[in-house]
């Protein structure tokens, strides 16, 4: 590729150019989606032409943050990346160090999912920022993000501030043609300037480093660079104030139609917090109506002020919650205008929406099949990633944030034992092995110093597999595919105080049944502890793991009695059953692993041919 030639960038690679365009040399994150593709194109990029960064996955964003923040304090840029719901990991050093501030640029990007798609929330960082008291950007698209990237970092250094830039799922996987500045290559040393009372400020000194960062928010308000302000044209009745994304929607819909133009004046805010206060008052004295159009909340719009002149997700002139799309920003807009949009030129063919489901093949449906065979009438304490979809299999009963399986099935475990003379239900916490490095490693340790009781199924998939197959450190691959040390699971569970340790291979169904009864039957016992199985079977998504994967014909026999056993219970992709109910398999879906022949009450799923190694 040749740098100075127009390209197609997507937008998280947009960011990472970004990065790299402005010398940055550190970046760390945690997967997450929307924003799991910026280290990977950080660090390809930087091979590709040359240039030393080192980028690395870290096991959560508190983490990633952490180590951004030391580099940043040394003199050099730094970045940390997450996903929204990964701001509240980071919210700890996210406070503490907008007041310590940083030597070198810092930037934290937290890429929001409106919807949301993904995600537990849909919360906007742009508050956690306001929170945290520092600057964010929102770029309305690829290349904005890439041009915006270069001047937050140019803001973190003037004012030595950690600052944020905040792009949305859309613009995260948005496709957009742009040139590319050539890399800035920067052979920066480390130099850290011992300073207690700054890094290691006591409170006393933190009320100070909190009025500094007032005096530089207060700076950055009446910076003339984040102007927005715009006087009317003609007779225009509409201003509409809009950030992010939010804004391509709206230019793109007034582009588009020529009666909005005479009558709204379009204005693009870049940094909405703070909002620029000159603007904010020409707007105000300007113009009889202004529409504020913002992903997902009213950040802009509480700090223009409730007046009665401005609308937006406050006054209900935008929906409170959920994504804007085309046909919705059309409908407020003309709405705002007392008018009716145009009628659409033709009716768009429905699509039958279809629930996410777990791949062909998966290890955790086994797994999970194996759990509520096992352990019926159990509690079943879930946990964040792909394994959420056990909730289809009714093998799920909670699911409250990532790493909370563990502290509520010990919780559960302690309101049963302690205040019920009922006997204690099975309880089992049901985590993935990313998840448990991320934050159960700490929910392990707090159960087994209270000495709770259940079983923890850790499903091992060797990979993060929601996001798109990143490493963890029980491989010790690094995200530029060199090997460091292995972090073998079951050697961090007996860290923990943890001293039955079963391994099943998931696809092991008959197996893993008979090693859950005996967990439990452990656990519960008086002599007994938390139990753990490592039930450990390789994604069937990454590529490696499916050529070497066992292989199975599998057909459905005329025996098929419409039972529906194997849709509702096993809901296999796979698996389609047509307007009889009667049953048959997918070929191109079916990878083969032959586990739903096991689940059929009639035998009626048999494998033929060759491929009948299992």
């Amino acid at each position: 590729m040749n740098s100075f030639q127009e390209t197609i960038y997507l937008g998280n690679d947009a960011i990472a150019r970004g990065m790299l365009e402005s010398g940055c040399g550190f970046l760390y994150s945690y997967p997450g989606t929307p924003a799991s593709e910026i280290l990977p194109g950080f660090v390809s990029q930087a091979d590709k032409e040359g240039v030393r960064v080192y980028g690395q996955w870290v096991v959560n964003e508190k983490i990633a943050l952490e180590s951004a923040l030391t580099i940043a304090a040394t003199g050099m840029r730094s970045a940390a990346v997450m996903k929204q719901v990964g701001l509240n990991v980071a919210a700890d050093p996210l406070m503490s160090g907008a007041y310590l501030g940083v030597d070198g640029g810092l930037v934290v990007v937290s890429a929001d999912d409106p919807g949301p798609y993904s995600s537990q929330t849909e919360q906007d960082s742009r508050f956690f920022a306001m929170l945290a008291k520092i600057p964010v950007f929102d770029p309305a698209s690829p290349d904005d993000a890439r041009l915006m990237t270069a001047r937050a970092f140019a803001l973190s250094e003037q004012h030595s501030l950690p600052v944020m830039l905040r792009p949305t799922a859309t613009l995260c996987h948005a496709r957009q043609n742009m040139v590319p500045a050539p890399l800035l290559h920067t052979d920066q040393t480390p130099c850290f300037s011992k300073n207690p009372h700054r890094w290691a400020a006591t409170p006393r000194h933190r009320f100070v480093l909190h009025q500094q960062l007032n005096q530089k928010l207060a700076a950055i308000g009446h910076d003339p660079q984040f102007s927005f302000s715009c006087a009317p044209r003609g007779n225009q009745r509409l201003a509409i104030i809009a950030s992010g994304f939010a804004w391509s929607l709206a230019a793109d819909i007034i582009d588009a139609h020529p009666d909005l133009q005479a009558q709204i004046t379009l204005v693009k805010v870049d940094l909405p917090f703070p909002l620029h206060q000159p603007s904010i008052d020409a707007m105000l004295a300007d113009y009889r109506r202004i529409l504020v159009l913002e992903e997902t909340y009213p950040v802009i719009e509480l700090q223009l002020g409730r007046r009665e002149q401005v609308g937006g997700r406050l006054d209900h002139a935008v929906p409170d919650a959920g994504e804007l799309t085309p046909d919705l920003v059309k409908s407020i807009i003309y709405s705002q205008l007392e008018q009716k949009p145009p009628a659409p030129p033709r009716t768009r063919q429905k699509t039958i929406p279809r629930r996410p489901r777990l791949c062909p093949g998966c290890p955790h449906r086994s797994s999970f099949y194996a759990l509520k065979t096992a352990l019926k009438n159990g509690i079943y304490a879930g946990d964040v990633g792909c394994y959420t979809l056990g909730l289809n299999l009714k093998a799920l009963d909670t699911c409250l944030c990532m790493g909370a399986s563990i502290t509520q099935a010990s919780t559960l475990y302690q309101a049963y034992a302690t205040r019920s003379d009922a006997p204690v239900p099975p309880i089992a916490a049901i985590i993935g092995d990313s998840t448990f490095f991320h934050s159960g490693i700490p929910a392990l340790v707090n159960a087994r110093m209270e000495d709770s009781r259940f079983v923890l199924l850790l499903l091992d998939n060797e990979t993060t597999a929601m996001t798109g197959n990143q490493p963890t450190p029980a491989s010790g691959l690094r995200a530029n595919g060199s090997q460091g040390p292995k972090l073998p699971l079951e050697e961090i569970i007996r860290g923990c105080g943890i001293s039955r340790i079963q391994v099943v291979d998931a696809y092991e169904q008959q197996l893993l049944q008979k090693e859950l009864v005996a967990a439990w039957n452990y656990a519960i016992h008086p002599e007994g502890a938390i139990a753990v199985i490592i039930a450990r079977h390789p994604c069937m998504m990454d590529p490696e793991a499916r050529r070497s994967a066992r292989r199975a014909t599998v057909v459905v026999s005329d025996d098929c009695t419409a039972c529906g056993t194997c849709i509702e219970e096993y809901e296999c992709p796979a698996l389609i059953a047509d307007q009889t109910g009667t049953v048959r398999v997918d070929p191109v879906t079916c990878v083969g692993c032959g586990l739903c022949i096991d689940i059929c009450p009639f035998g009626a799923i048999i494998a033929t041919g060759n491929g009948q190694d299992r």
